[in-house]
């Protein structure tokens, strides 16, 4: 995904030599560990070192990681960069630089709307969470959308603000969003250009969608934690990078920004230690600890957010203690850091049914119904799709074959043909592949659960979920059961709870819980198939 290496931040001798306790590390690990939680990596640093890491191996720190809203403060930081080019100002209206945009019917509210209010997310526009992203005009949706409230008048967390801050970024910079941050963020951070989703026009989406690495997000928290500055060179406009971490809800109630809880340029601020973070769901976030010199960066696949703000706050900023060059690493604590991993499947029997099964197509019939909810069966759980434009999907021309202590597992969907090779010795085999557009690194593994049925575990790292594919094998009859970490209970769930924001009437609000309860069902059913001759 990324065209060169990533230039890796300082490391640290032990914990302590960047100020750090090594018992805050090794306890927040336990934790971690006897939660449950659905972690895939942590990374503290301090100082500018990295003190403490520890990624579940496949997972890394230097592989790229989907940030869904981590995304927004690097849209924001590209407003920045914009206002202090002199392109616009944070008082722009928004339809100065869309006027072809502007409705027939005059809109009061709509041409009031600046790039502050974006930005704040205070617009007072209200899309549709179940927005289709395959349809062509974003930008069209977003000012048909209704107004929940006028421009300025109260907070409202909307995705789609930051879609079109990168919109009017492209507009203005005569380019993409990407390219304008090349020379400007990404060449001096040392981070590698990274893929960012983009609308079926080539914007980039702004509120999600960006594949960063650990390493990336932590040097791009640093240079916050400077105010701008990274290892000696101000890359962020200085008077942006302290302002943008401010607690801009005051402007309201015709305050002034200030360092309580609250929101700022897409970085939100609460926590212990008068800290700030960027936020991702499935737990992507960037803890930046002003008072302490230091930040601690997670990624994940954890709906409950809360869970990972309980592990880092249960044990930092208290875990930062002065620094001392003179401690060596405490024995062991390596060995944990660097020993975890995801299971593969594990060692079973092998089938004879393989020799019957070998090099065979099996077609599936396609769902119609998930056709007509937009959201068709993809090797890539609903968790990764639902907010793209190219949602893959519609599993076909499945085609197994066999080796020594491998399975290698052919598809398609849609225009895309992807073939891994999983490992049926309880250890993962990593292959390349494509799904929705998006390059991504599938580590794999398949077992047999019993003599008719085999399973297919395929993990795209840079993503946040797993795939598990059972297949239930009866003469020609093929039955496919999918499932995925997280489950599609676990998505919707989430969903659901944002009804209550999303609608205010409480029939409409008892109607959709019901509606996504009927799609929590359907959404990943029985595929039902056959082997072709």
């Amino acid at each position: 995904m990324y065209g060169y290496a990533e230039n890796k931040l300082p490391r640290a001798a032990s914990p302590e030599a960047a100020g750090v306790s090594s018992d805050a590390v090794e306890q927040m690990l336990a934790e971690i560990e006897s939660s449950g939680v659905n972690e895939h990596g942590f990374m503290i640093v301090r100082g500018g070192r990295v003190a403490a890491e520890s990624f579940r191996f496949p997972y890394a720190a230097d592989r790229p990681h989907i940030m869904y809203s981590s995304s927004k403060p690097v849209t924001a930081t590209a407003v920045g960069f914009a206002v202090d080019e002199g392109l616009l100002t944070l008082d722009t209206k928004v339809l100065d630089i869309f006027p072809d945009y502007r409705p027939r019917k005059r809109d009061e509210k709509l041409e009031t709307l600046t790039v502050r209010h974006l930005i704040t997310m205070q617009s007072g526009k209200k899309p549709s969470i179940l927005a289709n992203k395959t349809k062509d005009n974003w930008l069209q949706s977003y000012f048909d959308a209704p107004f929940e409230f006028a421009p300025g008048a109260g907070f409202d967390y909307v995705n789609e603000n930051c879609y079109v801050l990168c919109a009017i970024v492209s507009r203005v910079a005569g380019m993409s969003v990407t390219e304008y941050l090349t020379p400007r963020l990404w060449e001096p951070l040392g981070i590698p250009v990274p893929f960012w989703e983009t609308d079926p026009r080539g914007i980039e989406v702004g509120g999600w969608g960006i594949f960063m690495s650990a390493e990336s997000l932590a040097k791009f928290g640093l240079c916050y934690l400077n105010a701008g500055m990274f290892q000696g060179r101000q890359v962020i406009p200085e008077w942006f990078a302290r302002e943008a971490v401010k607690n801009h809800k005051p402007l309201i109630n015709g305050g002034e920004p200030d360092f309580e809880p609250g929101y700022g340029y897409c970085i939100w601020r609460s926590g212990p230690g008068n800290s700030y973070r960027f936020e991702g769901m499935f737990g992507q976030i960037c803890f930046v600890f002003e008072k302490h010199d230091a930040l601690v960066v997670v990624i994940a696949g954890e709906m409950n957010t809360g869970r990972i703000h309980d592990y880092v706050w249960n044990h930092f900023p208290n875990g930062f203690i002065d620094a001392d060059e003179t401690v060596k690493p405490r024995e062991g604590l390596g060995e944990k850091l660097a020993g975890r991993h995801i299971d593969a499947l594990p060692v079973r029997a092998r089938s004879p049914l393989e020799k019957t099964i070998e090099g065979k197509t099996i077609r599936f019939r396609n769902s119609l119904l998930l056709k007509a909810f937009g959201f068709p069966m993809s090797v890539l759980t609903l968790a990764a799709t639902y907010m793209t434009r190219d949602r893959a999907g519609n599993i076909n021309d499945v085609r197994l074959t066999f080796g020594a202590d491998t399975c290698s597992m052919t598809w398609t969907e849609g225009d895309e043909t992807n073939t891994v090779l999983c490992g049926m010795d309880g250890k993962h085999r990593e292959t390349p592949i494509t799904l929705a557009g998006t390059k991504y690194t599938a580590f794999c593994s398949a077992s047999w659960k019993d003599q008719n049925t085999l399973e297919v575990e395929i993990t795209p790292v840079e993503s946040i979920s797993s795939r598990v594919l059972e297949f239930a094998f009866h003469r020609r009859k093929v039955r496919m059961t999918p499932s995925g970490i997280p489950s599609v209970k676990v998505m919707i769930d989430g969903i659901s709870a944002g009804t209550d924001t999303q609608f205010k009437n409480k029939y409409f609000i008892a109607f959709a819980r019901k509606t996504l309860e009927i799609v929590k069902i359907i959404i990943e059913p029985v595929h039902k198939g056959r082997l072709k001759k």
